[in-house]
Order: structure tokens, then sequence, then C-alpha cells
């Protein structure tokens, strides 16, 4: 692979919608939809289990089921639709006001099928006996005023714990990105000062490499870089190592038919390469070879590292560094299932005298590969 100067080129994703941090959800979707289908056949089965039965304990209950899945399918898709409609406006408003409107939106849309409903099976005679009007309605009403209550009493509960356990994440991927471990940006201040009597022109160009990590680690976390950009900050971070490793560390790159433009998080692969270095080089009194791998099968992206495990005299004499690994890979698991859910997986294991740790997420092909 060539290790020349990469351009960045900035990419972000674009800013979220006001619908998309509303508490509720987005009831214009397939699987919202078929998850309301599934709860309201589920009521009316309760419904029907609920109401008297006979003193032989038959009776045609499979009608009755019909008649009230008919009804309640009706009113919870009417239900859905309204709220998929009003989804939009409603997200403008404050919590309060929303809350409100969508829940005298249900209780108007029950009151108002219920009235249709029981003038129809008036008509076409369904209803044996027939039912006190004001009953009927009053009934109902009372169903959705505590079904509607409890159902956007849930949404809002599921919203807040979802914010905040974002939010959590978000502080923990933003002190991940804004820690460089303070004995690499001791070393590559060294390694710039004894290169600027010695190299001038090296010297700056670890300047540059060191600014452009800097500038990574001071992104915002919810802009993504393409996987383009992710590798060359690796390399960036590389090539200060080795200006200070000198011959002790070697680099292999095996890179397959990877979607470079396509987006990623920043600082997924570079954590994982500087505690190779940090945890599998440094201690060696040799050095040693660190091996990177990329892949990309089937819209699934596999990135793997692999670093010698250091020597058992380092072990005893404290030059390994057992702390701090798990934190960081930990962070990167967290930041994965953040941004990808239980798609994406860091897995690692010990083979063959090497460490290896890999990360697997899906990603869109984008169609240029290298």
């Amino acid at each position: 692979m060539s290790d020349t100067k990469p351009k960045p080129k900035p990419q972000s994703t674009p800013a979220p919608t006001l619908a998309e941090g509303f508490f509720l959800p987005n009831f214009c979707g397939i699987r919202m939809v078929f998850a309301v289908v599934v709860v309201a056949e589920l009521l009316a089965f309760i419904l029907v289990l609920a109401a008297p039965w006979s003193h032989d304990g038959t009776g045609d209950k499979w009608s009755e089921l019909g008649l009230v899945s008919l009804f309640v399918q009706w009113v919870a898709l009417a239900s859905a639709g309204v709220l998929c409609a009003l989804r939009p406006w409603l997200a403008r408003l404050s919590t309060v006001a929303a809350t409100l409107v969508s829940y005298l939106s249900l209780l108007l849309v029950t009151l108002i099928l219920s009235e249709i409903a029981f003038r129809m099976a008036g008509r076409l005679d369904l209803l044996q006996p027939q039912p006190d009007h004001a009953g009927f309605l009053l009934r109902n009403l009372a169903i959705g005023v505590l079904l509607s209550g409890m159902v956007l009493r849930y949404f809002y509960v599921r919203h807040q714990w979802a914010q905040q356990v974002t939010a959590e994440a978000q502080a923990r991927v933003q002190a991940l990105q804004a820690r460089i471990r303070p004995h690499f940006l001791f070393n590559s201040l060294n390694t710039i000062a004894a290169l600027t009597a010695s190299n001038p022109a090296l010297a700056e160009d670890v300047v540059q490499d060191l600014a452009e990590l800097f500038r990574v680690t001071m992104r915002d976390m919810r802009e993504r870089v393409t996987l383009e950009q992710e590798l060359n900050f690796t390399r960036s971070y590389l090539r200060i190592e080795a200006q200070r490793l000198g011959d002790r560390l070697q680099v292999d790159w095996t890179l397959k038919n990877l979607p470079l433009q396509a987006p990623v998080p920043a600082l997924i692969l570079q954590p994982l390469v500087e505690n190779a270095v940090y945890h599998g080089i440094e201690p060696r009194a040799g050095g040693g070879r660190v091996h990177i791998l990329g892949t990309y099968n089937r819209g699934v992206l596999r990135l793997e590292v692999r670093n010698p495990l250091p020597d058992t005299a380092n072990m005893n004499n404290g030059r390994a560094h057992p702390n701090g690994n798990r934190m960081a890979l930990d962070n990167i698991r967290e930041r994965l299932q953040l941004a990808y859910g239980p798609e994406a997986r860091l897995e690692m294991d010990q083979r063959e005298g090497l460490y290896r740790v890999r990360v697997l997420f899906p990603l869109p092909d984008t169609g240029e590969a290298t």
C-alpha cells in the first residue's frame, strides 16, 4: 500500500431532524404497523376472554372474536394513521402539548369509530342483544382512555431511557475521541524536537500527522468519515510511531475490495492499531510486526489487527502495559453498538503467539473499492 500523504475530504452526516428526536415512533413504517396489528389482536383476545360466558361454557365466541377483532383493528390502524399524519407537526410542539394533542386525537378516533360501528352493527343486526348506545360509547371510550394513556406513557419513558443511554454513550465516545494517551503525545513531541535539528523536513511531516490526529479527535462524534479517511488517519499515526520506534515497528497492510467512500464512525481502526503498538510492540525489546487486514463481503466490513504477544520476561519486569487495553476495546464496542446495533461485533482471541482483535459491521457498498 502507498504511504503518501492523504488529502482530507471532510464529510459529515446530516443533522437529525426534529421528528428523529421525538418520543413517538414512526407509525408510517411497516414494522410499526405490524406491531400495531399484533398488539390490537392480542387486545381483542383479552376483551373476548374477559366477556361473560354462557352457562354451559360455550357460545359463539368465534363470531364474537371476529367482530371484536375487526373493530379493534379498525380503531388501532386508524389511530396509527392519525399519529403518522400528525407526527411531523407534533414534533415541533413541546412534549406536554404533543402528548395532549396525541391523547385527545386517539380518544376522538375511538369515539368516532365507536359511533360508526354502533350504527353499522344496528343496521346489519350484528349485535344480539342490542347494547345500550351510551353504554357502548362510554365503555369503548373508557378503554381508550386507559390504553391510550398507557401507550403514550410507555413511548415517553422508552424515549427518555433511549436518550439517557445515547447521551451516556456519546459522552464515553467523546471522552475516547478527546483522549490521546499522554505517553504518545509526550513521545511525539520528543520525536519532533529531535528531528527539528537533524531533519527539519521530516519534523514538519510529523507535525502535520500529529495535527491531523488532533483534528480527528476533536470532531463531533455525530460526524462520520469515509473508510479511506479512517485508513489514512491510521497511517498518520503509524508514521509518527515509526519515527520513534524505527525498525522495531513493522507494519503489513492487507486490504481487499473495501468500499473506500462508505461512511464509518471516526476512530474505529486507529485505536485498535494504537493498542497493538502500545501493548504488543513497545514492551518487546526487538519490537514486532503489526498486521492490519480489511475485507468486505456481502455487505459486511471486517477490520482485523494482529500483534505479537509481549515477551514473558517483559511481563515479569513491568515493561508490558496490562491496563487500558480493555477500556479502549469496550469503548469501541459501545460505539459500534450505538452506530449499528446488534449487527456489529468486536471479537478478540490469542493464537500462535498473536493477539487478534477484529470488528465487523454492516456497510453499504458505494461502488468504489480497493
